[in-house]
């Protein structure tokens, strides 16, 4: 089926799970859009996060989006319930598949989560990973600098090596063999957050874990396009279309993408 697959966000951060469907499910279209004028949802009230995620929701069933995707954690502890039970097209969020990787990947059952402040106190992962293994510990740590850090387009060099050591500081050392990425932002960082904690911590995002998620139920439901066209996908913003290109370009890998800056207040 040659629909496009929808995936929005509050920002930028779900372009980590943009590059997961291209290199799993290169064949499929995505239509994208980034709340980069409203960004970051983890400080906000349930209310304003549940109205953001339907605008978006909005936007993307106007264009005749054969799946969603919400790939941002705090809409997904918010509003996946609400959204999937309105829906008649799957809709898929980022916290069960993070969860069921790290459960997965842990060897002593001591997991870290790191999101926003959002996420965190909805201890969405922490029911998640319960739900799958009682037995796991859960520590988890609110990150809100990261966020900014990455829409701003620093997420590499000295700058993001201080503020990753000074949010990250009490998981130095405290026992976790794993760590989850609860946030679609926090991948840009990974390389920076690794090396901070050391080889003894793996890392968990959820993006390729949602991507395979999206094969499976895809092939299942008999969604896959098959067609041998290559797609092209589609980028939106409510914020800034010069810097989402850049650091779009940047984290996918390509030479220039198309961005369109639009609003979401008719929505």
């Amino acid at each position: 089926m040659k629909q496009p697959i929808g995936i929005m966000d509050s920002g930028v951060g779900g372009l980590t799970v943009v590059k997961e469907v291209m290199r799993q499910l290169p064949n499929e279209q995505v239509i994208y859009i980034g709340d980069t004028a409203r960004c970051p949802y983890g400080p906000r009230t349930k209310d304003e996060v549940r109205a953001f995620t339907w605008q978006m929701t909005r936007f993307l069933l106007e264009q005749n989006v054969k799946m969603l995707v919400i790939a941002c954690n705090t809409a997904t502890a918010v509003t996946l319930s609400e959204i999937r039970s309105a829906l008649k097209i799957p809709v898929l969020g980022v916290i069960h598949p993070g969860a069921r990787a790290a459960i997965k990947t842990t060897q002593n059952n001591q997991i870290g989560v790191i999101g926003t402040e959002g996420t965190i106190r909805s201890e969405a992962y922490v029911k998640a990973l319960m739900s799958i293994n009682r037995h796991v510990h859960v520590k988890g740590l609110a990150c809100p600098k990261f966020v900014p850090l990455v829409e701003s387009g620093e997420f590499k060099g000295p700058f993001a090596e201080k503020i990753v050591e000074e949010s990250l500081s009490r998981f130095k050392g405290n026992g976790i063999d794993t760590l989850i990425l609860g946030c679609t932002h926090y991948p840009l960082l990974e390389e920076t957050i690794s090396r901070y904690l050391g080889p003894d911590v793996q890392i968990i995002s959820s993006g390729e874990e949602t991507a395979r998620e999206m094969s499976t139920i895809l092939y299942f439901q008999d969604l896959l396009n098959s067609s041998s066209e290559r797609p092209t996908h589609q980028f939106y913003t409510t914020g800034s279309s010069g810097l989402f290109s850049q650091i779009a370009c940047d984290w996918l890998d390509l030479s220039s993408i198309q961005v369109e800056s639009i609003s979401l207040r008719n929505y």
